[in-house]
């Protein structure tokens, strides 16, 4: 240091006259001035890289990598600045994916929320997913955008070539399967709560209501008995049963001498809500918010069974030949099969890292069966049975509620945000059963 004028005048550009210790401290380049933001005049350190020593090396390399992390020069290990300077035996790591100039990195498989939103800065250097799926067995075709809350119902009734969608935002929309134009929108006054087909039927969950239209002679039915929301619906045995916030299962019967349907049944047992239904080999079988999976006889309506091995709300059921498949919110997909007894047992449990919301079952190209699971991270994994090896992900705005096959190896996603997306699998597909 000299003095001029009683200021102090620091040599940064270039080596310090004396070789002691004090001298080497100037001897270190600003980490500030390197990402080109060093306010400091005078600064301490110096504003250029050391010279190359005989090995072609800079000196600083000789101290190992990241060695002066906790010194006052030393690169710090954040942002992307660390991340550019890695060695070259760093970036190409084996097992790494995706670019950035002689960079090589994994993607984390989660979907970018400024590239969602339009807005991303980093472009292909980003390290969130730019894309709505991974995979090839399935791409994405349109997004069908109208509904203003999550989407709760996705059918294609029997012989009509219009897709109906359901949401909780009172309204059910419809919409052309040949142009993917809206066509209609039904407001039904209150929340939807869940709506399938069966035939020309179109059954909707509303609350302490079901309505039923057919869609071939335009009757509309109002049905009555449901207390609270009604959350599930299947057909078995020319039964229509509904599943309750109250904890009940409904069962209607439709009379073709008074053109409407009368009330069958009401099955008992569960202490909360039933959110789920589904039919397979004589039996119904209902998942509730109370952890619980009950079998009833098809045939006598009685319960033959209770399954509490879920540890969280049961979310869906799926029938896949002799199995059951149940889904909870508590990370797991369980594989259930009859035992001698007739009893049903776990036989396979799946573990996901987030609650699982809805599963669907549909064949590939090769008649070969594959799960499609939805989460709550806002994500639909693809999986082979019986194996459970993963095909690909889908990513949504949010959680995926419902999912519904078409014709011609399409598909139909409906998410929380109230977008329905169209898919195509790489070969036609048909509906698991």
């Amino acid at each position: 240091m000299d003095t001029d004028g009683g200021r102090r005048v620091f040599h940064r550009l270039g080596p310090s006259g004396s070789s002691d210790n004090g001298g080497m401290k100037q001897q270190k380049v600003c980490y500030h001035w390197r990402q080109g933001k060093c306010n400091r005049n005078p600064c301490f350190f110096l504003h250029h890289e050391l010279p190359a020593v005989a090995n072609g090396t800079s000196k600083r390399a000789h101290q190992g990598f990241g060695a002066d992390d906790n010194r006052g020069g030393g690169i710090r290990r954040s942002g992307n600045y660390y991340f550019s300077n890695m060695p070259e035996r760093v970036q190409s790591l084996p097992g790494s994916s995706g670019s950035a100039g002689s960079r090589t990195f994994k993607k984390i498989e989660k979907l970018c929320n400024h590239w969602v939103q339009g807005n991303c800065r980093y472009g292909d250097n980003c390290k969130y997913l730019h894309q709505w799926s991974t995979g090839d067995c399935f791409s994405l075709l349109t997004p069908l955008e109208g509904h203003q809350q999550v989407v709760t119902g996705i059918t294609l009734p029997s012989g009509s070539d219009k897709l109906y969608t359901g949401s909780q935002d009172e309204t059910v929309r419809i919409w052309d399967c040949q142009s993917g134009q809206l066509v209609g929108v039904v407001n039904l006054g209150g929340a939807i709560g869940c709506m399938i087909s069966e035939g020309p039927w179109i059954f909707v969950g509303l609350t302490n209501l079901v309505k039923a239209w057919n869609i071939q002679t335009s009757l509309d039915l109002s049905l009555n008995g449901p207390v609270g929301q009604v959350y599930s619906l299947v057909v078995g045995n020319d039964l229509l049963f509904a599943g309750v916030q109250e904890g009940t299962i409904l069962a209607w019967k439709f009379n073709v001498a008074t053109n409407c349907f009368e009330p069958a049944a009401s099955l008992k047992g569960h202490t909360l809500a039933v959110v789920t239904l589904v039919v397979g080999a004589n039996r119904v079988y209902s998942g509730s918010m109370d952890h619980s999976i009950k079998v009833w006889s098809l045939e006598t309506l009685q319960c033959l069974q209770t399954l509490t091995e879920h540890i969280d709300v049961v979310m869906s059921l799926l029938c896949w030949e002799q199995f059951l498949l149940s889904a909870s919110l508590d990370k797991t997909v369980k594989v259930w099969a009859a035992t001698e007894n007739g009893n049903l047992e776990v036989t396979f449990t799946h573990n996901e890292e987030h609650g699982l919301l809805t599963l669907f079952g549909m064949h590939d190209s090769e008649a070969k069966p594959v799960l499609l699971c939805s989460c709550n991270d806002n994500s639909v994994r693809a999986y082979d049975l019986p194996s459970f090896s993963e095909r690909g992900k889908i990513f949504s705005k949010k959680e995926v509620r419902s999912i519904q096959i078409g014709p011609g190896g399409l598909f139909f996603t409906g998410d929380g945000s109230g977008q329905v997306t169209v898919w195509k699998w790489s070969a036609e597909t048909t509906t698991a059963s």
